[in-house]
């Protein structure tokens, strides 16, 4: 079996960040800018598509100079477990609250890994429900309902 000299995961990688970047950057060509004393609407949107073109750059110039692995096969466990997580989390949040919903989301996203271990998952599930909760309801004042109606 031969090595490529292109890191197609690294190259594919960085371009697929340069494209969202110029895509963030066409978008946004209409918003006015500003400067960082007075920030425009599009101020923060360039930055970061701009810092996101240079990563694409990166990996892309990385791509080509280094010899790669290749491609893993997709592993179906963790994308269909995040896929579930997300959405679980949209279809119930509004419904069952964002305390069940986020704790219901994090225990479906541990399915992606066989590493993880039922009680270390409740309680990390429970303490970043907790912090949702605090953020985007108390401290955020988002009109998000905590617990089911």
């Amino acid at each position: 079996m031969t090595r490529s000299r292109i890191d197609l995961q690294d190259l594919l990688f960085g371009l697929f960040l340069v494209a969202v970047a110029t895509g963030t950057l066409v978008a946004t060509r209409n918003l006015v800018i500003g400067h960082a004393a007075d920030m425009g609407p599009g101020y923060m949107p360039r930055v970061v598509a701009l810092a996101l073109m240079a990563f694409g750059l990166f990996f892309s110039g990385r791509g080509l100079w280094r010899a790669g692995r290749g491609i893993a096969p997709v592993q179906l466990r963790p994308l269909l477990a995040i896929l579930a997580s997300v959405g679980v989390f949209a279809l119930t949040a509004e419904r069952l609250g964002l305390a069940i919903a986020s704790v219901a989301a994090v225990i479906l996203a541990s399915f992606a890994t066989r590493e993880g271990r039922l009680v270390e998952t409740v309680a990390f599930a429970v303490v970043l429900s907790g912090a949702a909760v605090l953020l985007f309801v108390k401290l955020l004042g988002l009109p998000i309902p905590i617990w089911p109606r």
